[in-house]
């Protein structure tokens, strides 16, 4: 027949008798002790076994030891550490700006190069509208057709001059496998 353990739905349900408060605390201070001595025995033995050797930044002053407390710490060093530039919102668009023409001759199709043209001509009307940040905004929208004819001739001059590379390289001679 078998027993309890093997059929758990069988098991008599048992309910532990109610601690007191004094109780209670007495048992969680004792597993608070217990996970302290846990963990230093754990932390010994990594240094037995050595894992705490060789460690970056052993025997170096820890940065930043010495300065007032920075509730945003963590966010100036990932400033520093990826590199981040963050620019008043004028500025980034005077930016853009001077970037846009580069930024479409990277693009294959029209539809691509007016979608970008629209959003930086959106940015730039939100920012006109938007409550002044940094220097003054002397950014202007593009013009959407003129900004699209000056890449239709740019893209149109980068075709034939294409071509031009291509008519000027010798015909490429057939192998004798190929024939």
């Amino acid at each position: 027949m078998p027993t309890s353990e093997d059929r758990p739905e069988e098991r008599p349900e048992m309910e532990a008798p109610p601690l007191s408060d004094a109780a209670s605390k007495a048992a969680a201070a004792a597993r608070i002790q217990d996970q302290a001595k846990w963990v230093d025995l754990q932390v010994q033995q990594s240094i037995q076994r050595g894992e705490f050797d060789n460690l970056p930044g052993a025997g170096k002053p820890i940065k930043n030891l010495d300065r007032d407390h920075d509730p945003d710490w963590w966010v100036k060093q990932l400033v520093e550490r990826e590199q981040i530039v963050v620019l008043p919102r004028s500025v980034q668009l005077r930016k853009d700006d001077a970037e846009l023409d580069g930024l479409l001759d990277t693009q294959t199709t029209e539809d691509g190069a007016r979608r970008i043209v629209e959003e930086f001509n959106e940015r730039v009307i939100a920012a006109r509208y938007g409550a002044p940040e940094g220097p003054p905004l002397i950014t202007m929208p593009r013009d959407l057709d003129a900004t699209l004819d000056a890449w239709r001739e740019r893209r149109a001059a980068r075709v034939e001059a294409a071509k031009n590379v291509r008519r000027e390289q010798p015909p490429r001679r057939r192998r004798w496998w190929r024939r």
